[in-house]
């Protein structure tokens, strides 16, 4: 039986002003998958992020989820579908002035209808589900880096989203705690049943989460498979992402032979 996708992007024209970014992109997003959107920097993923999450809108296309149009949703719409949503973004995006507990409740206080016991009771179990049982009265910049991007993580859970989507979670932190950031996702994809959208650019994540990839290069979908599919593709600029093999430019002004 051939599945059908949840979120369907199609001819997606996007950019900032007059400034344009993505060119005609389309793809699928399966319930249950991890696909992570992969590319060089500035090929587009983020901005493709941003509009399927509504920060963005787009200059033409179609953006569906559950057969929904998204981009004609009034505002009453589309915040009864970013309830379905969670984002962790690259930072962490955390409020400074507000606790870890403060910051995970927002969504809660924002989309829910419910008291303070219950979501502190909730907090606790998000912070739980990410491994930092008993630090929501710790501030943000009491964290490390992978800390902060966890409490993120617990934040974009919260109200129990059907899909969630990371932007460049294991970035700016060392080999071994992005591995853990890794095999979170991995381990909230099972306990909760979501799907996973990931934008990144780390072939190690890539290799270890994605049930599919989809490469994005100059604002265009240039591939999309899985990481053995890269194996047999000849696409030279995947391979040559995989390989991780520099430009020839670069190669001729002497940069790639330090």
């Amino acid at each position: 039986m051939e599945r059908k996708p949840i979120v369907e992007v199609r001819d997606l024209v996007a950019g900032y002003g007059d400034y344009l970014v993505l060119d005609r992109v389309s793809m699928d997003v399966y319930e249950g998958e991890i696909i992570a959107v992969i590319g060089g920097s500035g090929c587009g993923k983020s901005t493709l992020l941003k509009n399927m999450v509504g920060l963005l809108r787009p200059v033409s296309g179609s953006i569906r989820y559950w057969g929904r149009e998204i981009t004609a949703m009034d505002e009453e719409e589309l915040a009864e579908l970013l309830r379905k949503l969670g984002i962790a973004f690259q930072s962490g995006a955390l409020f400074n002035s507000m606790t870890v507990g403060e910051n995970i409740s927002l969504p809660m206080e924002e989309y829910g209808d419910m008291d303070q016991e219950l979501r502190e009771i909730l907090v606790g179990i998000k912070l739980d589900l990410v491994g930092l049982s008993g630090t929501g009265d710790l501030m943000p910049d009491e964290l490390s880096g992978g800390m902060k991007k966890r409490v993120g993580f617990a934040r974009a859970i919260a109200m129990d989203p059907r899909i969630v989507f990371f932007d460049e979670p294991s970035t700016s932190l060392d080999p071994i705690i992005a591995a853990g950031l890794d095999k979170l996702i991995l381990e909230m994809r099972r306990l909760l049943g979501i799907t996973v959208f990931v934008v990144t650019h780390d072939l190690g994540s890539i290799r270890l989460i994605a049930d599919r990839i989809v490469m994005l290069d100059r604002g265009r979908v240039i591939f999309t498979g899985t990481v053995s599919d890269v194996e047999k593709t000849g696409v030279a600029r995947v391979r040559q992402f995989f390989d991780r093999q520099p430009d020839k430019t670069i190669e001729a002004r002497g940069v790639a032979t330090v």
